[in-house]
């Protein structure tokens, strides 16, 4: 529960019971257990998920999310690959995002990647971009993913 809805509830103004407000979430990832597994912990919110780099970005540029979840090795070629960051990872959406500071100005973006070296270019690219960005490697992520839940 944020801060201000807790004072609300607190004070008598909004009612614990009261919904919480929908989140808008998005996933870049091309594992479908994790897709599944993102779908159960935003349960009742909308959520839209994309493969590819291409498709990730025709979303985030159409649409407003409250949170942005990204991974960095897309491919299973990417996988324990010492090839550096290019158009088919997660990395292409990090420098899009740091390209245009409208689009998703208020989204929180978390890097969920394994791929710590990745996840670092990635963060460091958005960072440097003016953007607030986490670093949760996927393998801790489920304690964290409360932060990112409206009460």
């Amino acid at each position: 529960m944020s801060i201000f809805n807790g004072l609300l509830t607190k004070i008598g103004i909004r009612h614990p019971s009261a919904k919480r407000q929908l989140l808008r979430v998005f996933l870049l990832d091309d594992d479908t257990l994790r897709h599944q597994w993102f779908a159960s912990q935003f349960d009742n919110d909308h959520i839209d998920i994309a493969v590819a780099p291409a498709q990730a970005i025709g979303l985030l540029s159409v649409n407003s999310y409250d949170v942005i979840f990204l991974d960095h090795d897309l491919l299973p070629e990417h996988y324990h690959s010492d090839e550096r960051d290019d158009e088919r990872t997660g990395f292409a959406v990090a420098v899009w995002l740091a390209s245009n500071p409208t689009r998703q100005s208020a989204s929180s973006i978390v890097v969920h990647t394994r791929n710590a070296e990745g996840a670092m270019r990635m963060v460091e690219e958005l960072r440097n971009a003016g953007r607030h960005v986490d670093y949760v490697p996927f393998t801790i992520l489920a304690p964290k993913i409360k932060n990112y839940r409206r009460g």
